[in-house]
């Protein structure tokens, strides 16, 4: 699955309607679960980024999510910073550790490139944990505001949600334009077959690093945004279980949609959200590990992936009177 299959018209509207949805939701459910939604909606298309474009699957995305949340609630807390200078240093954080792991992991493929992501991120979190002075530990950072918008306060959780909305829906809009780009084209023939890629002079470990380090910064955009919206940086946010749930959103979803992971995330947060509230609360993980589980097995190429191949199949059925007809057209 490719991002081609939403390109034209399927892809215009699919984007539309995940955007008419997403101005409403915050009137539907409690706003502060509608910014962590889309939140994780961006995080999953930037794991997509890098595993259904690029064919790399990281373990350790937690290390620029939860990275750059520290990054941005400490600019707050330390520096009073208004709220794009707080974004722009979590950004900043995530972009430049992932120029560092990219450098160091993308020379390995599969489970070795796994490997490689997972382990620094816990190296992170290690850091996270001893280094009570500055990230708080255990506690974590906590901030009394979200800084200030071009000299505005954003403290109501509307506001600050249509903000984050608008920065979302330009990280998922960059990412569409990178995956259809010759950039993403390159990437996805190296996805494909990496020799031929190499033999005809492509240096894919360069190409490789370039959508590590878009993923990072995505990835670092979603945990700021994140963080400062819920006031808190704390261990959640850099640890192994958030990087496994991302890869499940995106697996849900459908890898290589784009569109799909967003879906994805709202599927999963939402199971996670409201399952939590129920009578079977404390089955959250088994309800979640269930849904997952049938998805894959009947869905293996995810929600919006089956849907996509569905289409595309109906499509392709040309009828015996479709045919005769354009026979005779032609004649005339």
């Amino acid at each position: 699955m490719t991002a081609a299959h939403l390109d034209g018209r399927r892809g215009a509207i699919l984007a539309a309607v995940l955007l008419a949805a997403g101005m409403v939701l915050p009137w539907v459910v409690y706003p502060v679960f509608a910014f962590n939604l889309i939140c994780f909606g961006l995080f999953a298309v930037s794991l997509d980024l890098l595993l259904g474009f690029a064919g790399l699957l990281s373990f350790g995305h937690a290390l620029f999510w939860g990275g750059a949340g520290y990054a941005a609630t400490l600019t707050i807390a330390r520096f009073h910073a208004p709220f794009l200078l707080a974004v722009a240093a979590g950004v900043l954080y995530a972009l430049v550790v992932a120029v560092f792991v990219g450098f160091v992991s993308v020379r390995r493929q599969g489970i070795y490139f796994a490997m490689i992501t997972l382990a620094i991120a816990q190296i992170q979190f290690f850091f996270a944990f001893q280094f009570v002075g500055l990230t708080g530990g255990e506690n974590g950072i906590q901030i009394t505001n979200r800084g200030w918008f071009f000299g505005y306060p954003i403290e109501g959780d509307i506001p600050y949600y249509y903000l984050t909305l608008a920065l979302v829906a330009l990280g998922v809009w960059f990412a569409i334009r990178v995956v259809r780009s010759p950039f993403g084209i390159v990437l996805g023939a190296m996805r494909e077959n990496e020799r031929r890629a190499v033999s005809l002079g492509y240096h894919t470990n360069r190409f490789k690093l370039a959508m590590f380090v878009m993923s990072g910064a995505l990835a670092g955009l979603a945990g700021a945004l994140f963080a400062i919206g819920n006031r808190l940086a704390g261990l959640d946010a850099v640890a192994w279980q958030t990087s496994g749930k991302v890869v499940m959103m995106t697996v849900l979803g459908g890898i290589g949609t784009i569109f799909g992971p967003v879906i994805g995330a709202g599927v999963f947060e939402s199971l996670e959200y409201f399952v939590s509230k129920t009578a079977i609360g404390d089955k959250t993980n088994v309800v979640l590990g269930t849904v997952f589980a049938i998805v894959i097995l009947v869905a293996r190429r995810g929600i919006v992936g089956e849907i996509l191949a569905s289409v595309r199949k109906r499509s392709a059925i040309v009828t015996p009177s479709e045919v005769e007809g354009q026979r005779l057209s032609s004649r005339a």
